[in-house]
């Protein structure tokens, strides 16, 4: 059975989508850019962008029950492969230890102007 995910605590969906959605033991959450919650406004560059991108995802895990730790994968969306050293550097102190696997996109353009989005699916561990 799904469940839809939402929470105040992360920016709300920017089109016709969930948070996430929960089925089974897995949580597939939706791609979040570095929008601030609580200002609604995108950090400023890349690195700055990739933790708050990392923190929206936490906080959507975490009205899962969840955390960064469950996380298996990872997608990562770049408008500027060039900033691809910079998202790492902010991505390593978020996921540390065990971290998930992870695929790395350059892609055209991202909603509101974004340089990077971050999807994750997690598994809870029963």
């Amino acid at each position: 059975m799904k469940k839809i995910i939402a929470t105040d605590c992360a920016p709300p969906a920017v089109g016709p989508y969930s948070q996430a959605i929960s089925a089974g033991d897995l949580v597939f959450c939706s791609g979040q850019i570095g929008i601030d919650p609580l200002t609604g406004r995108i950090a400023a560059g890349a690195r700055e962008q990739t933790t708050q991108c990392i923190m929206n995802l936490r906080a959507v895990l975490e009205a899962t029950g969840l955390s960064l730790m469950d996380v298996v994968k990872t997608t990562v969306f770049l408008t500027d492969i060039n900033d691809f050293a910079e998202v790492n550097a902010a991505y390593a102190v978020l996921f540390t230890g065990e971290p998930p696997a992870r695929s790395a996109v350059a892609v055209t353009s991202l909603p509101k102007g974004a340089r990077v989005e971050i999807e994750a699916i997690a598994l809870r561990c029963s």
